[in-house]
């Protein structure tokens, strides 16, 4: 009997040992307050991560909208320089032209056979540098007999028959013309050999 208390004292020891195991906590209280208070935090800053990216972002956003702003403005400003300086140089030659149109007329007078080489040379050379100033600001004198007529450059003033030239072609210039580059700034006003 002694034996067998001491087996179910034995087993009486090894069920408080199961009953103790069972009611072992291996997380100490503490410790959960601290691991849900991590995971609280961690939530916390997985938030914030993500309001500063999307912040982040938006400054971003705006940050090359203003960059691509500029680049536009400066490209704008750039191009209304480039036309206002293409308009003051047509304005110039404007002006010019009619200071050349009447050295053509005088020229072409009566009375220019009258007036000495000498001054005839020296008024050419006035003439020639002038047309050299324009030829280097890329504006270029339109207008040579012979040329076939072409509608964009010339403008008929009257059709001729009885002039020496192919037909179509400019037998007389009465008036020269002037462009920069492809674009006519005016038209020569020409006389054309008819075809008939």
């Amino acid at each position: 009997m002694a034996e067998h208390d001491r087996h179910e004292g034995a087993g009486a020891e090894h069920d408080s040992d199961i009953s103790s195991t069972d009611d072992v906590n291996f997380e100490p209280e503490a410790e959960l307050g601290n691991l849900a208070a991590a995971h609280a935090k961690l939530k916390k800053l997985k938030a914030e991560l993500e309001k500063v990216k999307a912040e982040r972002q938006q400054y971003l956003d705006g940050w090359q909208r203003c960059k691509a702003d500029s680049v536009n403005v400066r490209k704008e400003a750039e191009s209304r320089a480039s036309r206002t300086a293409e308009a003051l140089r047509e304005a110039l030659v404007h002006d010019i032209i009619p200071a050349l149109d009447s050295f053509d007329l005088a020229a072409g007078s009566e009375s220019w056979g009258e007036v000495s080489d000498g001054w005839k040379k020296g008024m050419e050379l006035v003439r020639d540098q002038l047309l050299d100033a324009l030829r280097r600001h890329g504006i270029e004198r339109c207008g040579k007999v012979g040329e076939a007529f072409n509608a964009l450059r010339h403008e008929t003033v009257e059709e001729r028959a009885d002039l020496a030239g192919e037909p179509g072609s400019v037998v007389k210039i009465l008036r020269y013309g002037y462009r920069a580059g492809e674009r006519v700034l005016r038209p020569a006003h020409v006389i054309i050999k008819s075809s008939v």
